[in-house]
């Protein structure tokens, strides 16, 4: 019989000027960069319905974009009020735990990546 992996649980969340810091249930911590995220929206408005056309015009998403709030959306996402007033995408946590900038969760150690 398999066991299925623990799926990541979001903690806590916290939205400062310098990005979006999220403490999950392993006890890691990630920190992203607004742009970062916002360019990662899969919503249907940034990347199209089915089949998924798209991807995100980053010429349309401002560097100075930020996360004004932030709303846990079940016991899977969090969906964010960007200051670009874009507002439909949900982040499942799965999605955000892979997405972690870090050097530990990139594979990368004193700047260099290692290799898989």
């Amino acid at each position: 019989m398999t066991s299925k992996a623990k799926k990541p649980m979001a903690k806590h969340v916290v939205l400062s000027a310098e990005g979006i810091s999220i403490t999950w249930d392993d006890g890691h911590s990630s920190i992203y960069p607004h742009r970062y995220l916002r360019l990662r929206c899969q919503c249907a408005e940034c990347v199209g319905e089915w089949p998924r056309y798209s991807t995100i015009d980053e010429s349309r998403i401002g560097v100075d974009v930020q996360a004004l709030d932030h709303m846990q959306v079940g016991n899977y996402a969090i969906q964010f009020l960007w200051s670009d007033f874009h507002s439909t995408g949900l982040y499942p946590f799965e999605v955000l735990r892979k997405q972690c900038p870090c050097p530990e969760c990139r594979g990368e150690t004193f700047g260099v990546r290692k290799s898989s």
